[in-house]
């Protein structure tokens, strides 16, 4: 069995025959920093699979205040749940670090996950992985310091872009918060001073990634193992249960 050479993880799990159901409608498309990918109560158009590069999950509050729920990076998609059934979407997806994504739209998407068991496969596995992140992170909010929180926050994004120096903004941070512009500045400061951050300067944020982590909550590790494990057992899971219908389907012994 052959898999699609992709960055994105989603799309590198599929057998060959599943990837060339959406090839012909995928096309490389840029993910420009603090671009909207789809918007809260608007029907989701497209599809996204980053290959690199880092999305926020916010939910906007009727008085204007937004709180961030999930990061995706190249270990998962946006617009994905469009599959459930139309409806508006219920989060708007930012764009929080620059990268490259591969979009095709809704409707076609749909077409090839009503095809094919292993396009549902990976679907179960990107639903269970924002799972954790969606549960784990209510009861972040809810019992951890927002020192904690942010430090949290800002691990989770140096895991999808790999990379020390964050493009991030303090303005973006109390988006992602939840909270007031000075709240940030302030734990911005306490976690300079303990050396956890190198710099703040030009929407550029240098962490030190050992102390960061000293400072964050056990979430951040409990969810990047829960992530994990889910893609490692279901991906494997899928090398069984998916080539035979990928076969039949194809007409291919791969």
């Amino acid at each position: 069995m052959t898999r699609p050479r992709t960055a994105n993880r989603l799309l590198a799990a599929l057998p060959r025959a599943d990837f060339d159901l959406l090839a012909p409608e995928l096309e490389t498309v840029p993910l420009v920093r603090d671009a909207v990918l789809s918007q809260a109560g608007d029907q989701i158009e497209h599809v996204f699979f980053p290959a690199s590069g880092a999305i926020s999950l916010m939910i906007d509050m009727a008085n204007g205040q937004t709180v961030a729920t999930a990061a995706v990076g190249r270990e998962g998609g946006v617009g994905l749940l469009s599959v459930l059934g139309p409806s508006p979407s219920a989060i708007t997806a930012i764009v929080r670090a620059a990268g490259t994504a591969s979009r095709i739209p809704a409707s076609r998407f749909h077409v090839a996950f009503n095809r094919s068991p292993a396009i549902r496969q990976v679907i179960l596995i990107h639903v269970r992985a924002i799972l954790i992140q969606f549960q784990l992170g209510v009861a972040c909010n809810a019992l951890h310091p927002v020192e904690a929180r942010m430090a949290r926050w800002l691990l989770h994004l140096r895991d999808r872009i790999d990379h020390d120096v964050l493009p991030l903004t303090q303005n973006a941070l109390s988006q992602m918060l939840g909270v007031r512009r000075t709240t940030v500045t302030l734990l911005m400061g306490n976690l300079r001073a303990s050396g956890a951050i190198r710099s703040d300067r030009r929407g550029q944020i240098e962490i030190d990634r050992s102390r960061l982590a000293a400072a964050a909550c056990e979430c951040h590790g409990n969810m990047r193992l829960e992530v994990e494990e889910i893609f490692s057992t279901n991906t494997a899971r899928s090398r069984v249960l998916v080539v035979p219908d990928a076969i039949n389907e194809s007409g291919d012994a791969m």
